[in-house]
């Protein structure tokens, strides 16, 4: 095993023991802030309150993965006559339940963008500095060499789970994303059909990871964020050394 490989699962248990629970816990935070305390406990850290045994499983082997659902109570988001109610607690009310599922949804893939845009950012920063871009251009294996491959893998990981929790299939976020712009009906046969379409779903996931990864899709989309937000963030060294 490679030391490249050990950092690769590295990257990987930090996503398990905090990127995950970073991810969770956004959900629940944003869901209180629409008025709704039903998942109030999931606003911790704490990885064993968040992790899902399958989801983990996946997350080690291929990079992609989830945790345990964060529970809504859409009628809790509901706007409420109640002015002492809403000046006391100070939450944003909205009419449409879907809009709330929706917020709370996006509000997992945000964090994990902003996980990799913090993650690139330190990248960029170290290459400010000349022991920084040696150990960059060096073959050596160094703690500073090691930090950097770490950081690269903690920013292609959080934007593979930001394009894979967007994905509209539940208990993904996008499929309560895709909701605010459905019906009910449509929500009935998602339903109907959960069991079919998680298990269809699991196996499609086992045969990506057999697909080259220039025609796997998520690594595709993966890959443009993850060369987007290094074009942004690297004109800092350029910056520094021009």
């Amino acid at each position: 095993m490679t030391i490249r490989t050990i950092l690769e699962l590295l990257s990987r248990a930090i996503t398990l023991l905090l990127v995950l629970p970073v991810h969770e816990a956004a959900h629940a935070l944003v869901a209180k802030k629409l008025g709704d305390r039903t998942s109030e406990d999931r606003i911790t850290l704490n990885p064993f309150v968040h992790l899902d045994l399958v989801g983990s499983v996946l997350i080690m082997l291929t990079g992609f993965g989830w945790a345990k659902p964060v529970q809504v109570n859409p009628n809790n988001m509901l706007r409420t006559e109640n002015a002492e109610y809403t000046k006391k607690k100070r939450r944003l009310k909205i009419n449409n339940y879907r809009a709330g599922f929706a917020l709370t949804a996006l509000a997992g893939p945000v964090s994990n963008l902003l996980a990799a845009l913090v993650s690139a950012l330190a990248f960029a920063l170290i290459l400010c500095t000349e022991k920084g871009v040696l150990a960059y251009a060096s073959n050596e294996i160094t703690p500073l060499s090691s930090t950097l491959i770490l950081l690269q893998f903690l920013v292609q990981i959080n934007i593979g789970l930001a394009v894979f929790n967007l994905i509209p299939i539940p208990p993904l976020d996008g499929f309560n994303v895709m909701r605010y712009f459905t019906s009910e009906r449509v929500d009935r046969w998602f339903y109907m059909h959960n069991q079919q379409i998680q298990l269809g779903f699991l196996g499609v996931l086992i045969f990506m990871r057999y697909i080259p990864s220039q025609y796997n899709p998520l690594v595709f989309i993966s890959s443009k964020l993850t060369d987007l937000l290094y074009q942004l963030v690297l004109n800092i060294p350029e910056i520094r050394w021009n």
